[in-house]
C-alpha cells in the first residue's frame, strides 16, 4: 500500500490564502461599479414560462360560440385567470407582523448538615481517645455543613414587521395538484441591490379570485429579504475576523 504523504500546515495555509485572494479579486472588480443584477432569462421562472405545457388547456370553441361571452377561452370575461399550471404567474402578499415576548425566572437553594460521633461502643472510643492528640475525641468524629443557592432570569422580546408584494411563477405542478412557486425581485438604488425571494408550495384552491395568495397559506415557505452592495459589504465582518471567531476558543 503506497504511503500517503501528510498535508503540511504550510500547504493548508497557502491554499486558504489563495482562496481568499480569489474572493478578494472579485470584490476588487466591483470597486466603483454598481452591483450587477441577475439576468431574468437565467432564472427558473423564465425556464418555466418558456417550456412546453405552459398555461391551462383551453377548450376548443365551437363555430357558433366565437362571439359568445361564455366561451372557454382564457380571454373570456368569465374565464378563471388564477394560476394553475407551470409558467403561470401569481402575486404573493407578504404581511408579517409578529411579536414574541418570553420572560422566565428560576431560583434554587439547598442546605445540609451532617454530624458523626461515636460516644460509646464496647469501650472502644475511650481506648481510642487515649491514643488521639489532646483535644480530639470520638464524641465529635466528623461534622460537615454545605449550602448552595442559584438564581436565574431571562427576557426575550422580538418584533418582526414586513409588508411586501412580489410576483411569483409556478415552476412545477406536483402529482397531487399542489403548485410549487418561486419568485424573485431585485431593486437597485445607487450602489445597493435589495433582493427579495419567495418559494414554497400552494394549493390552487387557496389562490384568491384576484390571483393572489397570502404568505401564511404557502407550505414550506422560504422568504428572504436582503441585499448586496457597498452597505451590505460594510456591515459584514472581514474574512479574517470570521475565521478567528470560529478558531479561537475565547
Amino acid at each position: 500500500m503506497p504511503y500517503a504523504t501528510p498535508l503540511r500546515p504550510g500547504f493548508l495555509i497557502g491554499t486558504a490564502l489563495v482562496a481568499l485572494s480569489l474572493s478578494a479579486c472579485d470584490r476588487v472588480a466591483q470597486v466603483g461599479r454598481v452591483p450587477d443584477m441577475t439576468e431574468p432569462e437565467s432564472s427558473v421562472e423564465f425556464q418555466a414560462m418558456t417550456s412546453q405545457g405552459h398555461g391551462m388547456q383551453e377548450l376548443p370553441d365551437r363555430p357558433d360560440s366565437a362571439a359568445s361571452l361564455w366561451t372557454g377561452a382564457r380571454n373570456s370575461l368569465v374565464a378563471d385567470r388564477r394560476a394553475s399550471a407551470r409558467g403561470d404567474i401569481l402575486t404573493v402578499v407578504i404581511e408579517i407582523d409578529d411579536s414574541a415576548e418570553i420572560q422566565n425566572s428560576s431560583g434554587r437553594s439547598r442546605a445540609s448538615a451532617d454530624k458523626v460521633s461515636i460516644p460509646s461502643m464496647m469501650g472502644l472510643p475511650q481506648r481510642i481517645d487515649e491514643a488521639l492528640p489532646e483535644g480530639a475525641s470520638m464524641d465529635e468524629l466528623a461534622e460537615a455543613k454545605a449550602s448552595s443557592s442559584f438564581k436565574g432570569s431571562g427576557n426575550i422580546s422580538r418584533r418582526d414587521k414586513l409588508t411586501l408584494r412580489v410576483a411569483a411563477t409556478v415552476v412545477d405542478r406536483l402529482p397531487n395538484g399542489v403548485l410549487r412557486i418561486q419568485g424573485t425581485q431585485e431593486v437597485r438604488v445607487n450602489y445597493e441591490v435589495r433582493e427579495l425571494t419567495v418559494s414554497g408550495f400552494v394549493r390552487p384552491s387557496d389562490i384568491g379570485r384576484r390571483n393572489e395568495i397570502s404568505y401564511d397559506r404557502i407550505a414550506g415557505a422560504r422568504i428572504s429579504y436582503g441585499g448586496r452592495g457597498q452597505i451590505s459589504d460594510v456591515q459584514q465582518p472581514r474574512y479574517g475576523q470570521q475565521i478567528a471567531d470560529i478558531v479561537l476558543p475565547y
